[in-house]
């Protein structure tokens, strides 16, 4: 007959009698290690719309939808956190290095609905004065213009977007919306905000 396992008796005694060994969650708030990958977050002010943490992320809970109403188009950026797996490749992805960031938040525990585990951001397009054909987001072409900086002189889009961003050029009337007839493209229309289509038709009409 084998004896009891004094030992492993002797363990569980003293364990009943010692503080609890694990974190004491959720009565007292669990704080993280710093490279904790948590619930990721847009951040609208540095975020420029590009769609670069979309295209990198392997679970595909970023979402893009283009939503164009008369003259005005706007793109929505949405992040799904009930797909999300943390992975970090849109924080490191992101062309500013800061418009989406994964933070330490780790409870996502909800009673609500699964609908509401995101978080939607709407960025404003830019617009062809040519077709009225949606080209990048605002604020895409304002941090393009801002990284070239004298370079962006040698395009005549970036010249007179980056002019009228800090308001040293009138901004003109584009067309009435996309779909409809494109305005007369001449000489002139290449000092215009274009989309790449209409700019190449410019240069070579011209």
């Amino acid at each position: 007959m084998r004896l009891p396992k004094v030992r492993e008796l002797k363990e569980a005694i003293k364990s009943l009698f010692s503080p609890a060994y694990t974190s004491d969650f959720p009565r007292k708030p669990h704080i993280p290690y710093e490279r904790f990958r948590g619930r990721p977050y847009f951040h609208e002010e540095d975020c420029t719309g590009c769609t670069a943490c979309a295209q990198v992320c392997p679970a595909k809970a970023i979402e893009i939808n283009d939503e164009i109403k008369g003259a005005l188009a706007k793109r929505k950026l949405t992040v799904h956190w009930d797909i999300c797996i943390f992975c970090g490749q849109c924080q490191a992805n992101c062309l500013t290095a800061k418009g989406i960031m994964l933070s330490r938040e780790f409870d996502l525990a909800t009673t609500e609905k699964r609908e509401d585990l995101k978080q939607t951001i709407e960025k404003e397009f830019v617009l062809c004065e040519s077709c009225a054909e949606p080209i990048v987001p605002y604020d895409q072409y304002v941090w393009v213009a801002k990284k070239l900086g004298p370079l962006s002189f040698t395009n005549a889009s970036l010249l007179l977007f980056y002019l009228r961003s800090i308001g040293l050029a009138l901004k003109e009337r584009i067309h009435p919306g996309p779909g409809s007839k494109p305005a007369a493209i001449n000489r002139s229309t290449r000092i215009k905000t274009l989309c790449p289509r209409c700019r190449r038709e410019a240069v070579l009409k011209s």
